[in-house]
């Protein structure tokens, strides 16, 4: 048996002693011994194998199924480009602290430096990320990780495929001690940034305080957690005497801007790397806070009565047509114990403007790519993750332009596993953020379109037809009755809103919540 084929032996046993369920692989023929074996336990029900003929779109998938699974999930490629195109999706991984393994199959050391056919120095390709080439390292990851197997000549020979499983290990974190006691008397609000999780809305609860959850914080339960919290803050936020925080908060500028603070006591708990900004003197990491005694119920009150008059402000300016009635009615139609994978940009935005807090117990999970926030491989990332988790329904909110930049995530095999899931395209025709930031100003108005706004009149109803994707155009407010039933498989439901409103509605959805919150 040639020492490739042992290779891939060995890696697929390590791989189910890791506790792997899924692994992704995209075509090539340096990494023939892996997909043969890889196939062989598919075949063996040892392990789910999903195929992709783009590494880019192949590393978000791997992203999307460890997240929502919660295990480590390996992706495999060939030598060169390929494995290079893995690139954003480990560099997500890196800043979400997600274990997914690039398994980069390369030519023999002996080679880097020639001219060797698609030979490059693979070792150590992804800044940040830990490398090995001994399938032996792989352990309970809490990280990704780069596996770089030298594969020589000859690759592959028929070969009786039987693996030795041992028992799995799972990825878990470990509980971190408690570093903080926090006196609940002091005015204080929870920032619940992405992954906080409920220990976040638990502390809050607890002391007393109002939680501000982002949508893929897992905090944004209970009723202590408010909706519209970020128009609230101009507001209300020189009534802070501290901040707790948890998860990433990267969401909005308000709430960047009051982890900045230099008057502020801030609590972060985790490190200087899921905090916003370079941490001060007022700031302190800690691994976990308890807290002792009770928050004025006054204080909670307070926020709730502002944000109560601030919801409904917003509902009033809302007309059905608009693309935070896209947010609102897409949340709406996810159950309990559902998914929600949201792209970046404006879809998170807007549904952290309108999407009201379910009651503790009936949490849905909501995923997006917030470790640097980029629109890259959000299709392959809702797939994954739709395949990952046993949902009651799996929906994706994305942007026109977030669903081409991802659109060869759809092509998939006849062979592979595919999900029930309803992506939901708000297609405004360009990226409508920009017109509410200060590039959308006047004085920038000869150049927006081209530079900023990047209309690119594509036909979505006939890139879907390409893939072979069931595609819906709806108006607005058709969109409810659209999301009334789950698809058998994937489906693409395009709604169009008005790109050149976007900022009007912005400066019009401010001036309601500060009248509200004025009289309320």
């Amino acid at each position: 048996m040639s020492p490739s084929v042992v290779l891939a032996r060995q890696l697929v046993e390590r791989l189910l002693a890791c506790g792997v369920t899924d692994a992704v692989l995209a075509p090539g023929s340096r990494s023939g011994p892996v997909a043969l074996a890889l196939h062989a336990a598919d075949a063996q029900d040892l392990l789910r194998l999903h195929v992709r003929v783009d590494e880019r779109e192949a590393g978000f998938l791997a992203l999307g199924l460890a997240r929502a699974g919660r295990r480590i999930v390996p992706v495999v490629t060939t030598s060169g480009t390929a494995a290079v195109n893995l690139h954003p999706a480990m560099v997500e991984a890196l800043h979400t602290r997600t274990p997914v393994v690039a398994v980069t199959a390369d030519r023999p050391a002996r080679l880097r430096g020639t001219g060797a056919n698609q030979t490059t120095d693979q070792v150590g390709l992804f800044p940040g990320v830990a490398c090995t080439g001994d399938p032996a390292d792989l352990g309970a990851l809490d990280e990704p990780l780069q596996l770089n197997l030298e594969l020589d000549e000859p690759l592959v020979e028929p070969t009786e495929w039987t693996f030795a499983v041992a028992p799995g290990e799972t990825w878990s974190r470990p509980v971190a001690p408690v570093l903080g006691m926090l006196d609940a008397a002091v005015p204080t609000v929870v920032v619940a940034g992405d992954g906080a999780g409920p220990v976040a809305r638990r502390v809050a609860e607890v002391a007393g305080w109002p939680v501000l959850a982002e949508p893929t914080s897992g905090a944004r339960t209970g009723d202590h957690a408010l909706t519209a919290y970020r128009l609230l803050l101009p507001h209300l936020e020189s009534r802070i005497e501290r901040v707790v925080s948890f998860g990433h908060a990267t969401l909005s500028r308000p709430v960047t801007a009051l982890l900045s603070r230099g008057d502020l006591e801030v609590v972060h708990v985790g490190r200087q790397d899921t905090f916003p900004v370079p941490t001060g003197p007022g700031v302190r990491l800690v691994d976990a806070v308890e807290t002792v005694g009770a928050a004025d119920p006054h204080w909670l009150e307070q926020w709730r009565r502002a944000d109560a008059a601030a919801t409904a402000a917003i509902d009033r300016v809302l007309d059905g047509s608009t693309p935070l009635d896209v947010a609102r009615d897409v949340s709406a139609a996810l159950p309990p114990g559902g998914l929600l994978v949201v792209g970046s940009s404006n879809p998170i935005r807007d549904l952290d403007l309108v999407a009201r807090p379910h009651p503790v117990g009936e949490r849905r999970r909501v995923l997006g790519n917030r470790g640097l926030a980029g629109i890259d491989g959000m299709l392959s990332t809702a797939v994954g993750a739709a395949l990952a988790r046993d949902s009651s329904r799996a929906i994706a909110l994305v942007g026109d332009l977030t669903f081409l930049h991802g659109s060869n995530g759809l092509l998939l095999g006849p062979h592979e596993p595919r999900p029930d899931l309803t992506i939901v395209v708000v297609n405004d025709d360009g990226g409508s953020i920009f017109s509410t930031l200060e590039q959308g100003a006047g004085d920038y108005a000869s150049a927006f379109e081209r530079v900023y706004a990047t209309p690119t009149g594509a036909d979505l109803g006939a890139l879907c037809a390409g893939y072979g994707v069931p595609h819906r155009r709806v108006g607005a407010a058709s969109l409810a009755a659209a999301l009334a039933a789950a698809p058998q498989g994937i489906e693409v439901v395009e709604v169009a809103v008005d790109r050149q409103a976007r900022r009007s509605l912005s400066e019009r959805l401010a001036g309601a919540v500060a009248a509200a919150v004025d009289t309320a």
